[in-house]
């Protein structure tokens, strides 16, 4: 089972790099469209594969995982934009970054599953830590549902800034270039922006793995469920991103029931316990999963149906010059 889903998404990831994308293009919103809806697809009739090799429970509790972090990942998407337009990343580029930035996350994301779920199998009651921080997690971003990615002050560009060369323009879709040292005439490798964006880009998902991997495991504790919903729901992230790339400010109250969400994942593990569960029901946490989903979409786009196209980005001016920046 582990080596037949791993040899899907390397095929997957060879097909996407080495023949649909080889080129580097601006990818329309219809590609993108069609690209989301196939990895989508390809999520949820795993759903079925999993029935068969596992049980209809674990099946539920895999789609529930899957439409976690799916839904967790968009969020993803508003840091991801901001980061593009602070360092003034061309839309052609974009694609290459997010390419190794979800390779970089499939294996950081094995790791932290890994570890999580070594700690759960030898000491159980780390998983109402897991429970215990989802809730926490989830009322702060309800109070700070209006806050920023500071990308101005962000330690993670400035510590690059200060232990590497880096040009103050793109070259191409290079991350790594050759230049002439100005002190000693020497040519010696710099690192570009474009690799600057792919740097910021896997810290940002590991600190957004902190909050996803415990969501996952208090739905589930099996590693394998785990793993393949978190990359399931990853896969997508890039064609979903420039499909929804000009209309995110439509989802401006998404963040809230992100946060409801997450506190609801997190108190059904005591909800369990205290009525006598073995497991808070898999059909039961499915259905509150989309409804709280569905109701924060629908009420955000009520909210924005008047608003006219705006900047991903407010803070950002729509031209920067990328020598200000670095």
């Amino acid at each position: 089972m582990w080596l037949g889903f791993l040899g899907l998404v390397g095929v997957l990831l060879a097909l996407d790099l080495g023949v649909f994308h080889r080129r580097n293009c601006q990818i329309g919103v219809c590609h993108s469209l069609l690209l989301s809806a196939f990895y989508i697809a390809l999520g949820v009739g795993f759903s079925g594969l999993v029935a068969l090799q596992l049980g209809q429970q674990a099946s539920l509790e895999y789609l529930t995982g899957f439409v976690v972090e799916k839904s967790l990942a968009m969020d993803n998407l508003f840091v991801i934009a901001t980061i593009f337009t602070y360092l003034s990343i061309p839309r052609e580029y974009q694609h290459r970054v997010l390419f190794w930035g979800v390779l970089g996350v499939i294996v950081l994301r094995a790791v932290m599953i890994g570890f999580g779920a070594a700690l759960v199998a030898e000491f159980h009651w780390v998983l109402y830590l897991f429970a215990a921080f989802l809730v926490a997690t989830g009322i702060k971003m309800l109070w700070s549902a209006d806050a920023h990615f500071d990308l101005e002050n962000n330690p993670v560009l400035k510590l690059a800034r200060r232990c590497f060369r880096v040009t103050d323009r793109l070259h191409g879709n290079h991350f790594f270039v050759k230049q002439e040292d100005p002190a000693t005439g020497r040519r010696i490798t710099f690192i570009t922006p474009l690799f600057l964006a792919l740097l910021v880009i896997e810290v940002a998902d590991v600190i957004f793995a902190v909050d996803s991997v415990p969501a996952v495991f208090a739905i589930t504790t099996d590693p394998y469920l785990v793993y393949t919903s978190n990359i399931f729901a990853i896969l997508g992230l890039r064609a979903l991103y420039f499909a929804l790339a000009a209309v995110m400010h439509r989802f401006a109250y998404l963040k809230q029931a992100l946060a409801i969400l997450l506190v609801f994942v997190g108190s059904k593990v005591f909800v369990a316990d205290m009525l006598g569960w073995t497991k808070f029901p898999a059909e039961w946490s499915l259905a509150v999963t989309f409804v709280i989903l569905g109701g924060g979409v629908a009420y955000s786009m009520w909210r924005t149906r008047a608003s006219p196209t705006e900047a991903v980005v407010k803070d950002v001016p729509e031209k920067v010059e990328l020598e200000s920046r670095l």
